[in-house]
This record gives structure tokens, sequence and C-alpha cells, in this order.
């Protein structure tokens, strides 16, 4: 791996803007997008509407949307496609925010109540399986199977990654590669998903397919890295959400793994009593954050997302020129470079 080169974070102005031209490129798309989300909300069920509108409207950036509109508008589509698939992405994306929440006893979202903490567990595993079947007629209504086969495919692989983050948690022996894994599943297949179709849709060539596909799994990978950072290092009010969660939840994520792997057999000990802790000791998350900048993990972990931000930003060589392709690669450079 090259060498690693101590993150610059950037301001919040520079990371907002990143999104910000990419959402004013599709603006009309993104607005049409906004506007299927809340009417296949709707059901008869008045708790439907009401428990999934909470988690839609609690500050998420469209990021996965965002990226099936921008894909296809690089790969020349002019069509109306594309709005119904993003909101499928978007639907399956929510669906396993109401889930891991139930999994994770989180009783926070986005810095606001969590779903499950406002309405219950029951309801909000429920509501989420709506919305894994909204997304599925939407895919349906399309009509494409290509398409369905492979957001299909996405949302299957998101479940094994649940359920294997599920198998590692508290398990302070977790390898790097097991992470790594869980990441790709968890989270990247669905930026993946949602980048291919776009080629999909506008009818373009495998090699462009495999292009997008590449894209957005390894600036998922990227994203899922500096997320895992960012719980150790963020300011809270930045963040907007609680830091510290992950040690809570007992989550062995990459900084922890190169600390446990650079650190003495007291500093392991740390680690492995911390993470299977239900009732974590007072000043546990101030000694972790000073074991991960002590062995320089933060810094190592960003590293590492940037190796994968290069590969997403070269996936895109193939494509010409445009004021979305330039959008895209700002948008990895917002991902890796949030503040920490």
């Amino acid at each position: 791996m090259a060498t690693v080169i101590p993150l610059e974070a950037l301001s919040k102005r520079k990371e907002t803007s990143a999104l910000e031209n990419l959402t004013a490129l599709v603006a009309e798309d993104i607005a049409a997008v906004n506007q299927l989300i809340v009417q296949r909300m709707e059901s008869r069920v008045e708790m439907i509407p009401r428990l999934a509108g909470h988690i839609i409207a609690s500050g998420g950036k469209r990021l996965r949307p965002l990226l099936t509109l921008a894909s296809t508008r690089l790969c020349g589509y002019q069509g109306q496609r594309h709005r119904k698939l993003a909101a499928s992405v978007e639907f399956i994306h929510t669906a396993t925010l109401l889930h891991d929440d139930v999994v994770d006893e989180s009783e926070l979202r986005r810095g606001n109540a969590s779903a499950n903490a406002l309405f219950g567990n029951e309801a909000s595993v429920l509501v989420g399986d709506f919305l894994f079947s909204r997304a599925f007629e939407l895919m349906v209504e399309d009509g494409s199977i290509d398409v369905l086969r492979i957001l299909a495919h996405a949302s299957a692989v998101i479940s094994e990654g649940e359920v294997h983050q599920l198998l590692t948690s508290n398990d302070s022996g977790t390898s790097e590669q097991a992470y790594l894994e869980v990441v790709r599943d968890k989270t990247a297949e669905l930026f993946a998903a949602a980048c291919r179709i776009g080629a999909v849709v506008a009818g373009r060539t495998s090699s462009e397919e495999e292009a997008l596909r590449t894209f957005g799994l390894n600036l998922g990978i990227a994203f899922q890295i500096v997320d895992d950072v960012l719980d150790y290092s963020a300011k809270q009010e930045r963040l907007g959400k609680t830091v510290g969660t992950d040690l809570r939840e007992g989550k062995v994520t990459l900084p922890v793994i190169l600390a446990i792997h650079r650190g003495n057999e007291a500093e392991r000990a740390f680690w492995k009593r911390a993470l299977d802790d239900s009732n974590p000791r007072e000043g546990d998350f101030t000694y972790a954050q000073n074991l991960l900048l002590r062995h320089g993990a933060l810094r190592d972990s960003i590293g590492r997302a940037r190796h994968y931000g290069a590969i997403a930003r070269d996936a895109l060589g193939v494509f010409p020129e445009s004021p979305i392709k330039d959008a895209l690669l700002d948008v990895v450079n917002f991902t890796i470079e949030r503040e920490y």
C-alpha cells in the first residue's frame, strides 16, 4: 500500500458543496424521487407513513439515490426510468437502517431518536419489511430483469453482511479481511448496485457497467471506513450522531483492529474487555481514543480509505469529461475528507 498521507480535513462548507453540486446537477430528478418516496410511503395503516417518514426525514443526504441519478446521466440517459429505481434504492437503504437500529438497540439515528426508540422494535422491523416490499414493487414496475437481478442480489448480500457483522461483534480477534468482507456486503454492495444500474438503464456496454460497479463498490468501502473513524474522532455536533456507539455496541472496526494488532498485551486485554462489556466503564471511550491515536490507527484507516477512493476515481476514467463526472469525483473527495 502507498505511503499514508496525513488527513487534511476540509471545511464544512467544502464538504457540503460537493453534495450540493451533485444535487443541483440532478435537481429535477431528485425532486421527483422525493415525491415518489412520499407517495410510496402511503398506507391505510397510519403508523407506516409516520414511522417511515420519521427515519426518511431524519437528515440523510440521499447519497445512494443521487448516485443512481448521476450514474444514469453520466451514461447519457434522457428518460425517467432512473427515478423509480433511485427511490427503490433509497427504500432498500432505509429498510436496512430500521433493521440495523433494532439489532444494535440504538436509541439515536443521526442525532435524533431512532424509530425503534419511538415506535418500538416490532413496528420498526415490520415497517422495514414494508419498505423492502415497496422497493421491489418499484423494480417490477421498471420491467428490467437485469435491474431486478442486480438490486435483488444487493438486498440479499446486505442481509448476509448484517449476519456476518453480528457474528464478529464483540470479537477482538476479528481480522481486517473479515471486517472488509462485512463492509463490502453491508455497505458497499448497495453503492455498487446503485451506480451499476445507471449503465443498465442507459443501455451502455458491459465495460461501462463494470466501471460504475467498481466506482460504487470502492466508494462504499471508503465511505464506511471513514464512518468508522469518525465514530472515534469526530465531534458529535459535526457528525450529527452520537460518537462512541461502535465501542458500546461491541463493533470491531478497522481502527480498532489496527490498534489491537499494534498494542501490547495490556492494551489487547482492554479491547477484549471493552468490546465485550455491555456496561462500559467510565473513561473507556477516552482511553480507546488515546490508544487509536498512539498507534496511528485513525490516520492509517484514513489511508486505507484513500486507497479505495483512488480506485473509485480511476474507474470513472472510461467516461468522457463532464460536469456530472466532475461532481462524482468531488463526492469521492467529500467522502474521504470529512473532518475527524
